[in-house]
């Protein structure tokens, strides 16, 4: 909106007016009445608060929180955090470092999702273990705290976490994408991989 570029859906941010009158994120694209889509980046919104695009948009005043992306990152955040519980409740997610090579071990994986305060050589480790028996590397993420992961699991903590059907890696590469609008998803401190 404020850039007026055309971009898919999956790239995009819908907010709309609450019924008390404030600008409320609707991540999931579900919330009724008009919608405004802004691209999913912390600039962005912040130029269409700027630019008082949420108001031309949704055809009426309307004051923007002064926390609007912040709100919707943590939103966002959110959300990729229970699409690992769903992923989990429906198999399409190996967890922990014995699950995790045991998947490895028996088809090619489709992502690994990683803590980003988890050691190096088990993240690295996994990582050549896919390419040694599969010849091929896998989108790598790493947005999360051992402890965040645990949390959205069901456990104390998680490391590693492998995902195994393409139709959810799909569904995570998308959320995924969203959330790096608003902060790195793979830690600069991460050595590459050697293979």
């Amino acid at each position: 909106m404020a850039s007026g570029e055309n971009l898919p859906e999956s790239l995009l941010v819908r907010f709309v007016r609450g019924p008390d009158g404030a600008l409320v994120p609707d991540v999931a694209a579900k919330l009724p009445g008009r919608g405004v889509w802004v691209r999913a980046d912390r600039d962005s919104i912040n130029l269409a608060v700027k630019k008082n695009g949420f108001a031309r948009g949704l055809k009426g005043a309307i004051k923007p929180p002064a926390d609007l992306a912040d709100q919707t990152q943590a939103l966002i955040e959110r959300r990729c955090l229970d699409f690992l519980g769903l992923a989990k409740r429906a198999g399409a997610l190996a967890i922990g470092v014995a699950q995790a090579e045991g998947a490895i071990r028996k088809r090619a994986p489709f992502g690994l999702i990683e803590a980003s305060d988890g050691a190096d050589d088990g993240r690295l480790k996994l990582q050549r273990l896919i390419f040694g028996l599969w010849g091929e590397e896998v989108p790598v993420t790493g947005a999360f705290t051992a402890a965040e992961m645990g949390l959205a699991l069901g456990r104390d903590h998680v490391v590693h976490a492998v995902l195994l059907t393409e139709s959810m890696a799909r569904r995570w590469s998308i959320e995924i994408a969203r959330l790096a609008g608003f902060r790195a998803i793979i830690p600069a401190s991460w050595p590459p991989p050697s293979f």
